[in-house]
């Protein structure tokens, strides 16, 4: 029972620490940046401040509102996964806990954006700085805030030769997403835990054929 209050709490703490991080920066950015703006860092990294209304790396494929509510259910479904494997009297890999835990923090992190920043920051533009204001007297309405993004890598920026097909002479740049720390915790988390952890991953799923056994 140590164990598992211990691997719950590590788990509480890299949410905690995640979310902190990133609402940090988030703010820094939103409240010092024009949209838009970029500050070069090296050839291949900027911070460029955007916004979206999508999933992580500016993705737009469903309503806002949609995306927002499943983001919380999707939060809500893997804390309670994560608390029922802290009552589990079977061992749990402490890393697959840790995986999970990046990938809530992420989640909840943007869930932020979403749910509270359309109500609590005035509109950002090309041309001006966005700042706090009371509340209600922001740019959306609840559940209808943008996420904001900073992190850009053009590790390759240049363009296609003239002889290949179709793409000839075009721009090309390698990575162009545009994202923030919540969507790399995510990402990060999802990786690692494909990587390291994809089979015990199918033992462990609710429901799962190996779960009944």
């Amino acid at each position: 029972m140590k164990k598992f209050f211990t691997q719950g709490r590590l788990a509480a703490v890299i949410v905690v620490a995640v979310l902190v991080i990133d609402q940090i920066i988030k703010f820094a950015v939103k409240t010092h940046m024009c949209l838009y703006e970029r500050i070069h860092i090296t050839d291949w990294f900027y911070i460029y401040f955007t916004e979206n209304n999508g999933m992580a790396f500016g993705m737009e494929v469903l309503p806002k509102l949609f995306l927002t509510l499943f983001r919380i259910v999707a939060v809500v479904l893997i804390t309670w996964y994560l608390y029922s494997l802290t009552k589990r009297v079977e061992k749990v890999k402490t890393g697959y806990m840790v995986c999970l835990a990046f990938i809530l923090a992420g989640a909840i992190g943007n869930i932020i954006d979403c749910v509270f920043y359309g109500e609590i920051f005035s509109q950002s533009t090309p041309g001006t700085v966005a700042g706090l204001v009371p509340w209600g007297h922001g740019y959306g309405e609840l559940l209808h805030g943008k996420v904001v993004d900073m992190f850009y890598f053009p590790i390759i920026d240049t363009y296609w030769p003239d002889w290949v097909p179709f793409w000839g002479g075009e721009h090309f740049i390698f990575f162009s997403p545009i994202f923030n720390f919540a969507d790399a915790s995510i990402s990060c988390g999802i990786i690692a835990l494909l990587i390291f952890y994809g089979s015990y991953l199918n033992k462990n799923i609710p429901g799962s054929k190996e779960t009944k056994k």
